[in-house]
Formats: C-alpha cells, structure tokens, sequence
C-alpha cells in the first residue's frame, strides 16, 4: 500500500503491528526480534518485553526505507499514566532505531493523550530532541495541553468520535459539515492557527472519504489505504475548508490549562473520557496479544513443553 499511494509518513500502533506480525510475509521480522529478546537474555517477561520493542522498531525501520518522511511508534499503552515510564520507554525505541542506522529526526514516538503522557511528551520534546505524536485525542482540553506541552504533532480523532455520538444518540448518520469528529479537528485546528501553535494537526481516524474531504487544508491528514483506494477513483478538485486566513478570524478564546483545569475539562466531555479509556484498554489488550505470540515464539519449545 506505501509503494502504491506514496504517503509523506506512515504510522504503527499496536492492533497494526499485532496483524502484521502474523502475516507469512513479515515472519523474519518476527524471528530477527525473537533472536533479539534471546540475546539480551533476562527473565522471561523482560526477554518478551525487548522483543516487542525490537519488533516496532522492525517495522518501523522497513517502512522508513519506503517513504521520505517519519514513521511512527507508539509506547506501550500500558504506560499512559506512568510518565516517567513513558519518557524511558521512548528512549529506549529511538535507541533501538539508532542501533539499525535511523535516527531519531525520522520517528514520532506516539504516546496516550492523557495528562501524564502529555507532560511526557513535553520533557522528550524539551530535553532530548525526540519529537512525539500524541494520539487517542478526543477532546479540546487535550488539545490544549498538547499545544502548551510543545509536541511535534497531534492526531485528533475523527471516526472514533463519530462512532460514539451514532451508538449514544438517536441521530445514526450526519452530513460531513455536522460529523462531530469533523467538528472537533476544526475546532482544534482553528484554535491551533489563530493562536500560533506550531504543533502540527494531523486529523486520524477516518471512517469515510466525506470526513477527509471536510477536513481538506488540514496540516496532515493519515488515512488508511481502503480509504486512499476511494479517493484515488474521484476526480474532482478539492477546495480546502480549512485555512489558517479563517482560523485567526475565529472567536475562540486563549485558554490555558493546568492539570486541575485540565482533568476537569477533560471529564466534562463524555465522549472523550469513555473514548480514551477505550482505546488504551484496546491498544494494551493487543499489546499483551503480540507478547503472547512472542512468548510462544520463544519459549514453548524449550524444555520440552
């Protein structure tokens, strides 16, 4: 699919790695990693811990021979509320990435928009140079912190959003303009632009090529081969809905956010509290599933079991 559509970057998370690491195509990946996690030796638990890591970084490194930009790589989202857990585990990929000739100018370590990955992200920006993607971004508060935090780049969820108001409202379709998830990521990008930000919005999560569409002028926009598939059979031009022009004419006002101010604002949005908690219990349920595979990988067929 890279070689196909040509993106800028590419992004992994852990249910994409997870199918991929069982694909006959990438097995060697799999192996080179299980014969890394051996080496290092350790207990069991860390032996299965370096492997996946090595895995990421794996696939990371193959998609980095095929685009021009940055990959990312997303720390374990059983961390997302251990900063410091957070901010060793990023260094330890872009290590990882270092040992296999990449450096760290071409990876974006993802991490859970949650308070402490947030302020995660900021001490990797600020004092070590490692530029970070902060992801399952539902709400304006989140954004808020990211763009006082200083990351890289944000990837504000759109789908998932639209999944939540169709399975808790009466309302089951919207027309592109009105899509909740749209509605946030212009917001966001809205409040980004007036106010000078230089964190790059990056809209994900798509479940159609109307939300794309209404998201056009966007910074960045990551979008999954399926949808790029649809998009390729259009031809029609596309005007941008978004522009940095309308943005600083906008009446959002300039907030900032402490953690207090933070956590509340936050809680208040329904959507976006349920919708992160979600999506750490569904990236750590495949994470503990790839090191499942792993474990099996590497210690079913020693003494004899």
């Amino acid at each position: 699919a890279i070689d196909e559509y040509k993106p800028l970057d590419a992004t992994t998370n852990p249910s994409l790695i997870l199918a991929a690491a069982q694909m006959p195509a990438y097995q060697k990946l799999v192996d080179d990693a299980v014969a890394y996690g051996k080496k290092l030796g350790g207990s069991e638990e860390e032996q299965i811990k370096n492997a996946s890591d090595k895995l990421f970084v794996l696939f990371g490194a193959e998609i980095l021979k095929r685009i021009p930009g940055r990959v990312s790589t997303e720390v374990d989202a059983r961390l997302s509320f251990d900063k410091e857990g957070m901010i060793q585990r990023a260094r330890r990929l872009i290590d990882l990435y270092k040992e296999v000739g990449v450096g760290k100018d071409r990876i974006l370590i993802k991490l859970s928009s949650t308070w402490e990955g947030i302020q995660a992200g900021r001490v990797l920006e600020a004092e070590y140079g490692i530029h970070c993607n902060m992801t399952l971004l539902f709400s304006f508060a989140q954004a808020v912190a990211c763009a006082e935090a200083g990351v890289t780049l944000i990837s504000p969820f759109v789908g998932r959003i639209l999944d939540w108001y169709v399975a808790n409202g009466d309302k089951k379709t919207y027309e592109p303009s009105e899509d909740p998830g749209v509605k946030s990521v212009t917001k966001i990008y809205n409040y980004y632009k007036k106010f000078g930000y230089k964190t790059i919005v990056m809209g994900a999560s798509f479940r159609n090529t109307g939300q794309i569409k209404a998201l056009t002028g966007c910074d960045y926009l990551t979008i999954s081969p399926k949808l790029l598939a649809e998009l390729s059979k259009e031809h029609v031009k596309l005007t941008p809905t978004l522009s940095v022009k309308d943005a600083q004419a906008c009446d959002l006002e300039k907030i900032h956010l402490d953690e207090k101010a933070f956590r509340w604002h936050h809680n208040e949005d329904q959507m976006a509290v349920e919708k992160l908690s979600d999506g750490i219990r569904k990236f750590a349920a495949d994470a503990v599933k790839l090191e499942r595979m792993l474990k099996e990988r590497m210690f079913s067929t020693e003494n004899g079991k």
